[in-house]
């Protein structure tokens, strides 16, 4: 995304943001993988804490994701509205 389109309070925080989703999502993808052994031993009980922490994880990255289309120019966000209705 151009620089341009990014509010100055923003502006070099995209590689933090980037470094962040990457890091988030790494550990996303372990919290999966645990989760599912342990389903799979019958230990139900000991996902939760892990089931907690991904769903706070994909939470946040769905107020990233929300936030990054709040910063898009108008014409491409009236665009997209008029081919959808």
């Amino acid at each position: 995304m151009s620089v341009v389109f990014v509010p100055k309070r923003q502006r070099g925080k995209e590689e933090q943001n980037s470094k962040l989703i990457l890091r988030l999502l790494d550990e996303n993808d372990q919290l999966v993988r645990c989760i599912t052994e342990y389903l799979q031993k019958g230990r139900a009980t000991e996902c939760v804490q892990y089931q907690q922490i991904l769903h706070r994880n994909i939470v946040y990255l769905g107020t990233i994701a929300d936030a990054s289309t709040e910063i898009l120019p108008e014409t491409q966000t009236s665009d997209h509205t008029n081919r959808i209705g």
